[in-house]
């Protein structure tokens, strides 16, 4: 697999079990990738899961477009604090840090993703997340993050035992990371640690028979005009 070009058309369906993919070294010792999408070398607009060893130590970097990750094992640091899992951070373009891990820890992270005139950090800790009503009865619904109209929304959602949502249109794309249980729609089931980038316009129906628990990000992939 090159480095420097993953799943780099964003027209296309992707659906990759990230827990069968091979884990690539970083520079760093300790500091290793699972690469979901890719376009460039080191510095690159990037999706990955990232895995840190016990006691390894990211040099000091800057984030010209941004960074943006959700904690899924272990802590996180950085000379801000220590981020359990379940934390969600946005490190504006520009914003700098020097990551570390003492316990280890394992991160769902995108790269230089954001747009220019975004200014403001967010961390959202588990305890923090207000849970809200979705579309149907056992749809429930936490947003970590929107842009507004025309932007980006970032969520976690719910579903509880036998639910279907409506049949949608990913209008701006969608990406889903399944963190627990079981997700399906007309392709079939997706097990915890999959994740699924559905393009513009793409139609699906999500259901679940037994619940699970995603990380969701739409709007964020339209078509250039």
């Amino acid at each position: 697999m090159s480095s420097e070009l993953v799943n780099a058309d964003f027209t296309q369906r992707v659906v990759i079990d990230t827990t069968r993919l091979p884990w690539i070294p970083s520079p760093l010792p300790g500091v290793e990738r699972r690469m979901l999408d890719r376009i460039g070398g080191e510095v690159a607009r990037a999706t990955s899961v990232v895995r840190y060893a016990p006691g390894s130590v990211f040099s000091a970097h800057e984030h010209a477009l941004g960074e943006e990750f959700l904690v899924l094992e272990g802590v996180f640091s950085d000379e801000s604090g220590d981020f359990p899992p379940g934390t969600y951070v946005r490190n504006p373009p520009g914003s700098h840090h020097s990551p570390s891990s003492a316990p280890g820890c394992v991160i769902f992270v995108k790269l230089r993703q954001m747009p220019n005139d975004e200014r403001q950090r967010v961390v959202i800790s588990p305890q923090a997340r207000p849970w809200r009503a979705g579309e149907v009865t056992g749809h429930t619904r936490a947003t970590l993050y929107d842009a507004g109209a025309g932007g980006e929304c970032v969520t976690l959602e719910r579903l509880t035992g036998r639910v279907s949502l409506q049949p949608s249109e990913c209008m701006g794309g969608e990406e889903i990371l399944v963190l627990e249980g079981e997700l399906e729609d007309e392709q079939g089931s997706c097990a915890a640690g999959t994740w699924i980038r559905n393009p513009d316009g793409y139609r699906r129906v999500l259901r679940s028979t037994d619940g699970c628990l995603l990380w969701v990000k739409r709007g964020h992939l339209r078509r250039s005009s």
